[in-house]
Order: structure tokens, then C-alpha cells, then sequence
């Protein structure tokens, strides 16, 4: 970011002293990367802090399309398919929207998959098995949270594998699948210890619990923030 700005200014420069305005064009779309990327990241930081205290910010909508307005502008799908989950993901967590949020997360899957994206994948692919989860749409949860526990482990994100046996506890409970239910948050217990992630325990004990329970609700309880 700093070598952007800096050969933006170097461009300035050469355009004021020279007279060659040629590198401008340049200069931009590279200023515009950087704001694209500032944005996202002020969006995350906004999104972060309504997970701690529930209050909406205004700006982190507002900052995420903003930054999907210049990756689209710049041609950059791996950007776009990154800041059109975080809509989404705004849309799904903060405003509990998921008519809103859905196609987001679905345009962000297809964008991601033809960047090669398996990150931002595993992202839109977990929080669809969220909105199929809480519409009891419980074979597509499954199957969409096993898709991406499988990218996951391919890029090596193990604590997101746990986070996302939260939900797969819970389905397989509410399916009448005890075993899988208990063996899963055995496995997602132990992740989630070996990468110190802390949340994700309490989250799987609290699972642990509500799946030995009986008459128990397997709805979608867990937080539904990122990771």
C-alpha cells in the first residue's frame, strides 16, 4: 500500500515537472486498489466489533460496497468475490436478511470460483449452510458446510473446520444422527484447543451439551459471525 502511494506521488510529480501525464491513468487505478482495499478491511474491523457488542454501524455496508464498486471497476474478481461475501455476510449476521443476503453469498461463490479462490469459497459456502440451517433446509446445510470444511483443510484453515462442526453438530443432531453428533464435537473440541481458538470451544461445549440434552431444539444457536 505504502508503494502505491508513493508512486502515486512520484507520478504527480512527473506529470507537474515534466509535462508527461502519461503514468496518471496508472497512478488512479492504483490509488483505487488501495481504497478498495482500506475499505474492505474498515468493513471487517466494523463487522468485528458488531459480533462484541451488537450495535450496527452504518459505515460497514456502506464501506463494503464501496470497496465492490472499485474492485469491479478495477476488474479484480478475487476482490469483488471478497467484498460481495462481506455484503452478504453483513446482510445475513447484522440485519438477519437472508433474502437480502443469500444471492450475495451465491454470486460471491461463483466469483470466488473463477478467481480460484478457495478462501473467500469456503466463506460463501459456510454461510449459505447457515441461512439452509436456520430455514431447515438441513441436507443442504450439510452438504454446504461439508463443502467447505473440505476447502477448509485443503488451505489449511483448521479452526474454521471447527467453526463449521458447530453447525454440522447440530444438524446431525437434529437429523437423529447421535453418533455423528457426538463424534464431531469430539473432533471440533480438539481443533479447535490445538489452534488456541478459544470461542470455538465454548461454542462446541455448548453444543455438546444441547445435542445430550433431551427435547432439544437443534435450531441454528451458535453465533453465525465469520470465521
Amino acid at each position: 500500500m505504502e508503494g502505491r502511494i508513493e508512486q502515486a506521488k512520484l507520478s504527480y510529480e512527473h506529470a507537474v515537472f515534466v509535462g508527461d501525464v502519461g503514468e496518471l491513468v496508472a497512478a488512479e487505478r492504483e490509488l483505487d486498489k488501495v481504497e478498495a482495499d482500506l475499505a474492505l478491511a474498515r468493513g471487517r474491523i466494523l463487522h468485528a466489533r458488531f459480533l462484541d457488542d451488537r450495535r450496527e454501524d452504518p459505515r460497514e455496508l456502506v464501506l463494503f460496497e464501496r470497496a465492490t464498486h472499485l474492485y469491479r471497476t478495477l476488474r479484480d474478481v478475487a476482490g469483488e468475490a471478497e467484498s460481495v461475501f462481506w455484503e452478504g455476510c453483513f446482510h445475513q449476521v447484522v440485519r438477519s436478511d437472508p433474502g437480502r443476503a443469500i444471492p450475495l453469498l451465491e454470486q460471491s461463490y461463483d466469483l470466488a470460483t473463477v478467481a480460484g479462490d478457495r478462501y473467500t469459497q469456503s466463506e460463501a459456502l459456510r454461510h449459505l449452510g447457515i441461512a439452509d440451517h436456520a430455514a431447515g433446509r438441513l441436507d443442504a446445510a450439510r452438504e454446504h458446510l461439508e463443502a467447505s470444511v473440505r476447502l477448509r483443510r485443503e488451505i489449511g484453515l483448521l479452526a474454521g473446520v471447527a467453526a463449521n462442526q458447530v453447525g454440522l453438530i447440530y444438524i446431525a443432531a437434529a437429523q437423529g444422527r447421535q453418533d455423528d453428533a457426538v463424534a464431531l464435537a469430539a473432533e471440533a473440541y480438539a481443533t479447535a484447543e490445538a489452534c488456541g481458538d478459544r470461542r470455538i470451544m465454548r461454542q462446541v461445549a455448548e453444543a455438546r451439551i444441547q445435542v445430550m440434552a433431551p427435547d432439544t431444539d437443534y435450531g441454528e444457536t451458535h453465533e453465525q459471525g465469520a470465521p
